[in-house]
């Protein structure tokens, strides 16, 4: 939150600390201090934006980010900030308007894939702002804009000039990842597992076309069989297989929400505490966070 243009301003530090602490009133003041005390600072409106959305206080968050966009100095940190006005609209999981930033995003970044501009990363972020809003809406329920924009990402990826063999297994091992998830989600067990097949068969590709890059992977093939999985009613499996899926927020509230239907209300709840402290702003968070703190009541 820090990272544009050095380091987080003294009142931002702090409304962040009294957030972790769980003070949400003094941390609330602190961020509204700091905004009015630095009125031009892009700095100040990012981080002031993050904050706000941690804090539930969504409608106030997108004021700084629309300031943030509008003090925007050139196109590349305009797209920035629109970026981080569709996650504030995750946060309260409002597929349609995540769209609309995530697609402003990736019409900026259409703009750079010719020769003279940086076509490999363009490419690459095209994908990234795509699936980034496929994302959210999968998590908010709207499975048809997600699996829109999933694809959309898949085929702005694979795009990519003279793409690594690695780079390529991996827009289609997140694309299977993704149609196999929308399938769960609609019931369709057969229509899951035979996506789920087909991304394990694109990461052990990956194994032999770039290690290192699969192993960054491999992570989020035990994600993909416990959801499975767990909208199968298969929840002991969907146990197994998200205890070993890391730390992510998401994950954390999937655990939470498979203990539950396993009738371990306690672990439910320390699953859900763990996912209510992430501090990030990204789809797994904006999902996270609020759906942690309306079940901790």
């Amino acid at each position: 939150m820090g990272g544009r243009g050095g380091p987080m301003p003294e009142g931002l530090r702090q409304a962040q600390q009294l957030l972790r602490e769980g003070k949400t009133g003094e941390a609330l003041a602190a961020v509204r201090a700091q905004v009015a005390a630095s009125p031009d600072s892009p700095q100040v409106e990012n981080g002031a934006g993050t904050l706000l959305d941690l804090m539930g206080y969504g409608a106030e968050a997108r004021r700084s980010f629309q300031k943030l966009i509008d003090l925007a100095a050139t196109p590349a940190a305009k797209a920035n900030a629109e970026r981080a006005m569709a996650m504030s609209y995750a946060f309260e999981g409002d597929c349609r308007n995540t769209v609309k930033y995530e697609q402003m995003v990736f019409d900026y970044w259409v703009t750079q894939a010719s020769p003279e501009g940086d076509p490999h990363n363009a490419y690459y972020q095209q994908g990234e702002m795509a699936d980034e809003a496929a994302r959210v809406c999968i998590d908010s329920g709207d499975l048809d804009t997600a699996y829109k924009y999933y694809r959309m990402g898949y085929e702005a990826g694979i795009k990519e000039p003279d793409i690594a063999p690695g780079r390529k297994l991996l827009w289609e091992f997140r694309w299977e990842h993704a149609q196999a998830r929308i399938a769960a989600r609609r019931g369709n067990q057969a229509e899951a597992n035979k996506h789920v097949a087909a991304a394990k068969a694109a990461l052990e590709k990956m194994e032999t076309a770039d290690s290192g890059l699969a192993n960054q992977q491999k992570q989020f093939l035990p994600y993909l069989t416990g959801y499975v999985a767990f909208y199968a009613g298969d929840y002991k499996t969907a146990l197994a297989d998200f205890e070993q899926a890391g730390n992510d927020p998401f994950i954390q509230c999937m655990l939470g929400e498979t203990y539950e239907k396993l009738g371990e209300k306690d672990k439910a709840m320390e699953a859900y505490r763990r996912a209510s402290t992430t501090m990030a702003h990204n789809p797994p968070a904006a999902y996270a966070r609020p759906f942690a703190r309306k079940k901790l009541g």
